[in-house]
């Protein structure tokens, strides 16, 4: 199977189930957010951070491929995406990330104010701060796209993200 299908010449590209969309919709910018921040996580990963950190940071990326694949399925292919087994995002994942937060910050790392970007001079730490920001869009994204609150948890999931991520650029620097 070739990576080149010349079907998204049209405009148009594909979603889960043979779904067509159009480039422009909403839905694909959470989607492409979704995979920049991944795709940086990946960098952050090949960094030099801890190992420690490289383990949080998969378990992470793990829960964005899931939150892709559910953005990447309309609302009527929700039996199918679940009878396919595949992952979800759900409070439990979310609740793991508030869990690593009160870990990182029981080890003294805490919010002391705003921090600049790079001032560490730590490769890691500024390509965290990089990955906070696409959260946030992507966060903003989701609340502009999903006025219903069909993602309600997903919304929630990268709001606690993009606070770990500014935790883990924190200890990165430290």
């Amino acid at each position: 199977m070739s990576i080149t299908t010349g079907r998204g010449k049209d405009g148009q590209t594909d979603l889960l189930f043979g779904r067509r969309i159009e480039k422009h919709d909403l839905r694909i910018e959470v989607c492409g957010s979704i995979d920049e921040l991944n795709a940086y996580i990946g960098v952050v990963r090949a960094s030099g951070i801890s190992e420690e950190a490289i383990a949080l940071l998969d378990a992470i990326q793990k829960h964005l491929v899931a939150m892709m694949g559910e953005v990447a399925r309309l609302h009527e292919d929700v039996v199918k995406y679940d009878e396919k087994g595949y992952s979800k995002i759900t409070a439990k994942e979310s609740e793991w990330l508030n869990v690593q937060i009160k870990e990182i910050e029981s080890g003294g790392v805490t919010f002391r104010g705003w921090a600049r970007p790079g001032e560490a001079i730590v490769q890691a730490g500024a390509f965290l701060d990089v990955c906070r920001t696409i959260c946030r869009r992507a966060e903003r994204q989701f609340w502009n796209w999903d006025r219903e609150d069909h993602y309600l948890i997903h919304k929630r999931y990268l709001n606690n993200l993009s606070d770990l991520l500014w935790l883990l650029a924190r200890d990165a620097e430290k």
